[in-house]
Parts: C-alpha cells; structure tokens; sequence
C-alpha cells in the first residue's frame, strides 16, 4: 500500500471505525484513541495490510485489543488501589523546617535549585552533578556556592539563638 493508498484508506475508514469500536466500547473518546492508535501501528505495516487484503479488519482488530489492554491496565491500577486503600499506610506531614525550606529553595532560580538538590539530595559528588546537568564542574561549584548563600539569607539556622524581632518585644508601658 502506498503512502497516497494509505491517506486514501485512512480518509474512508476512520470514521466508519471509530463508530463500530465506540459502539463496542461505550466510550466515544476511547473509541478515537485506540483507532488513531491502531492506523499509527498501521502506518508502519503499509506493505502486509496491502497483501493481506483486509486492513480495515486488521485496524480493527487492533484496535480492539488495544482496548482490552487498555482496560486490563487499568482494571489492575484500580485493584492495586483498592489493595493499599484496605491497609492504609500513615504518612505523617512534612516538618515545618522542611516546608520552609522547600519555599526558600523556591525562590532560587532553576538551574541553582536543581544544583543544590542533586548535590545535597541526591548525594552526588560535584563531578556527578556536572556530568549529570551538562555544566562544568566549576560552574557547579559557582551554583552551589551562590545557592548556599542565598539560602542563608532565607532561612534561619535553627542551631543560631534566636534574636527577638521588635514585633514581638512587649511595648514599655505609658
């Protein structure tokens, strides 16, 4: 089957397929995913539709099985839910120094959060970083440098004494 057959073939039968598997299906737009799917996957076999004699009926029989793929892996994904739903697993919050962290490194820009998070995360040497995002090693030492520092000046160091803020010091009385 050539590319023009094919065109051909796809602009006279798609319709006409859609609505037999949404018919099988119940479901209009699974019905248009797994037939586009299914001409895709055709696409690729141009020369054994055409001696096969019979592409609607190998489109077809594509896409059916893309459908029951499709609903056995979601028939499992919803099995498995209702598995961890029966034994909840407790999943405590994260801590506030955590939280204030997470928005102080929100503030960085991408390339200095990422630098930071694969170093001190991830636990990647800065060599590892480098090789990972592509950057030199010095330029790596520049990002974790300035995000250090930045972070510094958002966060306070938990182990530092605290200095009371004016907000919070009781106004002398009258």
């Amino acid at each position: 089957m050539t590319v023009e057959e094919f065109e051909e073939f796809y602009a006279h039968a798609v319709a006409r397929l859609t609505g037999q598997l949404y018919v099988m299906l119940g479901d209009l737009h699974e019905a248009q995913d797994v037939v586009q799917e299914a001409f895709v996957k055709g696409w690729n076999r141009r020369r054994q539709l055409d001696r096969d004699g019979q592409p609607e009926a190998w489109i077809r029989t594509v896409a059916w099985r893309l459908a029951v793929s499709r609903w056995r892996f979601r028939t499992r994904t919803a099995d498995a839910w209702r598995r961890d739903a029966a034994s909840p697993l407790v999943v405590e919050g994260p801590e506030p120094d955590h939280l204030v962290l997470v928005e102080a490194m929100r503030g960085l820009p991408q390339q200095q959060r990422r630098t930071l998070a694969l170093h001190y995360l991830c636990d990647l040497s800065v060599d590892q970083v480098a090789a990972e995002t592509g950057l030199s090693t010095g330029t790596v030492k520049t990002h974790l440098s300035r995000g250090r520092a930045a972070l510094a000046q958002r966060v306070e160091d938990p182990r530092s004494p605290r200095t009371a803020h004016p907000s919070s010091e009781e106004a002398p009385d009258a």
